[in-house]
């Protein structure tokens, strides 16, 4: 069964989303035209009635959003629940003295040497996913990566280096 998901605009102040859930439970998102956001759980009886209402910040919304996100891309990635495997994401912020500042993701050549997939490089608040190895990497850019802990532990003394 897919999941159903209902728009509605907010005029002057963004977008609702509700979420309805095999057990009919309703969660609603606000993403606010300010960049913040409210998240509503509603009554189980009532699903027009909100129960409680939470607001996120931008920094808290993205940070929700990674972890689902997270369980969401390890479970697609595994065919199983991620409970049930050692896979696990990070994010790497690389280190202005890194050797690999200045030059592309391939030159890092991570997934051989750690057996970690990078998936994503957000540079100046532009994220690219799926990065070819040609991609460029800069001092504070944030690499997001997906491996197992022992994989992801080397890939951070990868970027570390500074010789």
């Amino acid at each position: 069964m897919g999941v159903q998901i209902e728009r509605t605009e907010l005029p002057g102040i963004g977008t609702r989303y509700d979420v309805m859930t095999n057990s009919g439970r309703r969660i609603g998102v606000v993403s606010r035209r300010d960049g913040d956001s409210e998240l509503a759980i509603f009554e189980q009886d009532d699903p027009d009635a909100c129960r409680s209402q939470i607001h996120l910040s931008q920094e808290e919304a993205a940070a929700l959003a990674d972890v689902l996100g997270a369980s969401m891309l390890i479970g697609q990635l595994t065919g199983s629940d991620s409970a049930d495997v050692d896979l696990q994401t990070e994010k790497f912020v690389l280190p202005a003295k890194s050797t690999f500042v200045g030059g592309v993701l391939g030159d890092t050549k991570a997934r051989t040497k750690t057996g970690v997939s990078i998936v994503a490089i957000s540079h100046n608040g532009t994220v690219q996913p799926s990065p070819t190895p040609d991609a460029p990497i800069h001092a504070g850019d944030t690499l997001i990566a997906v491996g197992t802990r022992q994989g992801l532990d080397a890939l951070g003394r990868l970027l570390a280096q500074t010789d």
